[in-house]
């Protein structure tokens, strides 16, 4: 069996930028923080598809990704 591979919560697993992940910022730093983006946010059904499979349930997308998705939906309609 392979190793896991390392995957950076910090980071989104579509882009690589910093998702700012407030649960992960709190997880990091010990710091209360207030409800992610993520909780007030609406994601195309697709977004979440494009995930590399070893990276689902551990990293969060990044706004810009999330954006980016949800105005490229009503489009490929």
């Amino acid at each position: 069996m392979g190793a896991k591979p390392d995957i950076d919560a910090s980071r989104c697993p579509l882009c690589g930028e910093a998702n700012r992940c407030a649960l992960e910022l709190e997880r990091e730093t010990g710091q209360p923080q207030g409800t992610c983006w993520c909780m007030q946010s609406e994601f195309s059904p697709g977004v979440l598809d494009r995930l590399p499979a070893e990276s689902r349930g551990l990293a969060c997308i990044c706004a810009r990704c999330a954006t980016a998705a949800a105005a490229a939906a009503p489009a490929a309609r």
